[in-house]
This record gives structure tokens, sequence and C-alpha cells, in this order.
């Protein structure tokens, strides 16, 4: 293992950084021990470099999991920007280019891969891995692999099958955010529930954490507009649907404020667009949903409001994260109004399949058959009208888990090696339906959040399980409010 001293100078004459941040010494000297590690980091923390400066120390080739192409991109053309080879493989390379780049993986001439979990978990591309030589496995957004986590994503589940099939190299899984259950899970859909924990602690004192009370969109409006105006800087301001993107964005444009729209129903030109005047400080504020923010890499972001309530305390604390990165006081300001739940409410219905749509899309698969290459996703769901695509998703990563369906290459699936009765899939719902009352449980903690009196942070270090390192923030509202009383003021 490299001592120290050779690490930090590498850091320095590679990445120009004159020292690491709190916690990334440790989580780095695990990954160059070859332990399976779970870090959990706020956004700004520097979780990149806990890979990046192993993986030159180390002979064999790193791959990075994400599920954001947008960073994938960003993170490669800094890599080679340092004079490092990195190469990227999704949807966004293909043809030649392709090929060139699963050519240089061969020849283990790349440090560096990022790539998809559905691309992982791709039999061709798997091929073309083993053949190289690999020193650890990084899984990005790693809460995105535990059922309880506030942003469970179906594809995940194949990444334990698929570091398997690579020989079992460490792992190093990396999150914003993650509650004792999500943490416990994520080593349990890993296949590694001895993963070595590190917790840097979710508190950043920068962050000034608010809630406005209001009652109806009309007062909702005239309070976000308020918070323009008296906050300087460039922000985001998200909401919990298309539709209240795009009002909101036309409202804010009517009232003369500089601001896009942002959300993942948009052309991807247009997305890039409104992304690239949002770097260049062209915009007042990005409106948005959570497709936003993942990946984007602005420390300037002085404010981050919450037009509508969020799903849970870990959404509302990784969205809020994305300001003040640069150390700088952002505010974070919620808007809350009660009947915002009802939103959340519909989204959660819309999320989780029932028993007769398990039953319809297993139904649908085993009438496809086995012998020729799969059904593409497409004429699948053609054969489906009663279920929502976003659904058909969800229960074919379930049934590729429990071996009742195989994915192959080019989003083809075909029956697995084992059949199910009626009363199996019923109990392969059923465990959806769990999520389901999970999520309503998380969507209360989030309402008390917005109703509390006492400290915010500690409100937030509560629900993480994690001791608050200081009485009070003295930053938040209401500790702003309580010092102001005491001392006989307005807050």
């Amino acid at each position: 293992m490299p001592k120290m001293h050779t690490l930090r100078r590498s850091l320095r004459e590679t990445f120009g950084l004159d020292a690491l941040r709190p916690g990334q010494a440790e989580v780095i000297q695990s990954v160059l021990g070859g332990r399976d590690t779970l870090a959990i980091m706020p956004t700004g923390a520097g979780k990149s470099l806990c890979y990046q400066l192993p993986a030159l120390h180390l002979e064999g080739t790193t791959i990075i999991v994400s599920p954001l192409i947008a960073l994938m991109k960003d993170q490669t053309d800094k890599l080679l920007e340092l004079g490092l080879e990195a190469v990227q493989v999704n949807s966004t390379v293909t043809g030649r280019r392709e090929a060139e780049v699963l050519r240089r993986i061969g020849e283990n001439r790349s440090d560096f891969v990022f790539t998809t979990p559905e691309r992982l978990a791709e039999p061709e591309f798997l091929a073309t891995l083993r053949g190289t030589e690999i020193d650890f496995v990084v899984i990005d957004e790693a809460h995105c692999i535990s059922q309880w986590g506030h942003d469970f994503r179906p594809s995940y589940l194949a990444l334990r099958q698929a570091v398997k099939e690579l020989g079992d190299p460490p792992v190093l899984a990396l999150t914003a955010t993650a509650t004792e259950e999500v943490v416990e899970d994520i080593g349990r859909q890993l296949g590694r529930p001895d993963m070595r924990l590190f917790r840097t602690g979710i508190y950043r004192p920068n962050l000034r954490l608010a809630v406005e009370h209001v009652s109806g969109d009309e007062e909702k409006r005239a309070v976000l507009v308020k918070l323009l105006e008296d906050h300087a800087g460039t922000g985001i301001v998200y909401t919990a649907t298309v539709r209240h993107v795009e009002d909101v964005t036309r409202f804010l444009q009517g009232e003369g404020f500089e601001v896009e729209g942002y959300h993942g129903r948009q052309a991807a030109g247009r997305r890039r667009a409104a992304q690239d005047r949002f770097m260049d400080g062209e915009l007042r504020a990005m409106v948005a949903t959570n497709a936003f923010g993942l990946g984007i890499d602005k420390a300037d972001i002085r404010f981050v409001l919450h037009y509508d309530l969020p799903g849970s305390l870990e959404a509302y604390y990784q969205e809020a994260g994305r300001g003040g990165r640069d150390g700088d006081p952002a505010h974070c300001v919620l808007l809350y109004d009660g009947k915002d739940r009802r939103t959340q409410l519909f989204l959660m219905g819309g999320r989780y399949p029932g028993a007769e749509e398990v039953r319809a899309v297993y139904t649908a698969l085993q009438a496809a058959g086995s012998d020729s290459g799969g059904i593409p996703l497409a004429r699948l769901q053609e054969a489906l009208p009663g279920v929502a695509r976003n659904k058909t998703r969800v229960v074919l990563a379930m049934l590729k888990e429990a071996g009742l369906a195989r994915e192959r290459r080019g989003a083809r699936f075909a029956p697995g090696a084992k059949r199910a009765d009626e009363p199996a899939l019923d109990r392969l719902a059923s465990a959806y339906q769990e999520r389901g009352e999970h999520d309503r449980e998380k969507l209360e903690r989030m309402e008390a959040y917005a109703r509390t009196a006492y400290c915010r942070w500690t409100a937030l270090h509560e629900w993480f399980g994690e001791e608050m390192p200081v009485t009070r923030c003295g930053a938040c509202d209401n500790c702003r409010k309580g010092l102001a009383e005491l001392a006989g003021k307005p807050a």
C-alpha cells in the first residue's frame, strides 16, 4: 500500500490540491487496503476523489457505475484534462466510437471506465471487462440499490451479479444520504454485509435552513417572488411535478426573472441549453424537478427553494445540499402548504405495481417464449395496455432478481429459468406494497420537519441517526427566532 506522503504528492501534482478533506483519507486507505467500503459523505465533500486518488496507485482499471450520464461526461472530461485515461460506456456512445472505447478497455488502456448499471449487466460488456485487470468497482448514488432509499432504481439490483461475474473485486459504494435501514440494505443487496462504513456527518453549517408556511398557490407564489428578490446570486427552485415546473417558470418569467425550466420530458437539446445558461451564470434560477442537480458541478449556488413538499427528508437534504458547495452561506427554504401532501401521495400511488400488474407482466413475458433472442421492451409494453411503462420496468427488475426473467442486449427480455405460480407472484407484489407504506411514513416525517419549532439541523440529524455536533445550529429560522426572542428583538 502506498504511504501517505506518496498519496499527498499525487494529490498535489495531479489534482492541484494541498490537503484532503475530512474523511477522505480514511476512505482512500480502506480502498487501497482492498476492503469493501461504504462512504456516506454530503454533497461537496469530495466523494469523487475517494476513488480517483487510490485508482492512480493501483495497477488495474477502476469501474465507476452511475445512473447519471451527464455526470459521467463531466467526470470523464475532467480526468482527461488531468492527463488520465478515462472512457464512458453508455447510450450516448455508439458505432465506431463505441468500438474504439471497447478496444481500449480490452487492451487495459483505460484507468477509469464510467458506465450505467444497465450497461454493466449486459453479457457482452461483462465479457470485455473480464479480460481486464479490475482493481475495484465504484457504485455511485449507492442508495439507489436500496428498496428503502428515496430514489430506488430497479436497474441497480443487477449490480450484485455483475460484480460477481467480474471476479468479485472490492466495492466502494458512495452516497450522500443513508439511514441505518438503507445502510444495512445496501450491504445486503450487494451481498457484502461487512462493508467498512465511513460517515463524515451531514452537518453543513453554511446551509441556512428555513420553512415558510403558506396557504394556496397565490400566497406561495408571492412568497417565492419575495425570496428571489431577497436572495442574491444563482439558485434552484424545485417542484414536485413537470406541470409545476412549467407553470412556475412561466409565472417567474412574467414577473421579470431570468429563469428556465428543466425536467425529464424535455428534449435533450433544450435541457442542455438550459443547463449551459445556468452553469454560465446567465440565469437567476433554474426551475426544475429532481431530474436537475445530480452531477451539476456548480459550487456557488446561493439558494435552493422548494416550491413543493419533497417526499422524504433524504430527498430534501440531497436537493438542498446542492447549495453552498463553496462553503459560503446558501439559503435553503421550503414553502410548506399542508395540501402539498396530496401531490406526493398521488406520485406514490403511481410508483409501485400491484398484484394484477405483476401477473400481467409475467404472463406477457411467458407468452413471448424463450427460444428467440427475447422480446423488445417496446413490444412487450404493447401487450400490456393497462400497465404504465415505469411499472413494467419495475416488475421486470423484480422478476429478474427472482430468476423469473432474463435481460438480453438491447433491452430485450425473456422468461427466466424458474417458473412462478400465482401465490408466488402475489408475494412479490406484496413487497412493493410494503415499500409504499414505508414511503408514506417518510412523507409524515418530512411534514414533521416542516412543522417543527425546534432546530431544523437537529431534526435532520435525528432522522439520519447521527449526533448533532452542536446543541443548536443557531442559523436556521427556528434557532434565529429563539435567539431573537431571548434578546427581546423581532426575528
